[in-house]
């Protein structure tokens, strides 16, 4: 699991995130990156992440992925 820690302000509110370099890393193999690959890159590392999740979690049947999507 992922040690992601989010910096707050004295109110509480989220300022900034700090994560492992490893996973730095992965993301961004180089130095130098523009916005728009910063943004594709963020997006598909977070997408492989919930599939990597998903695939780990057990299916629901039918009846309570339904009560699931209702609450």
């Amino acid at each position: 699991m992922l040690e992601i820690k989010y910096l707050k302000d004295e109110n509480g509110k989220a300022t900034g995130v700090v994560i492992p370099i490893e996973v730095w890393k992965q993301i961004f193999p180089e130095e130098e990156i523009a916005l728009d690959e910063l943004s594709d890159r963020l997006e598909d590392y977070c997408l492989n992440q919930a599939m990597d999740e998903a695939m780990a979690t057990p299916l629901l049947d039918r009846k309570t992925a339904l009560q699931y999507l209702e609450e």
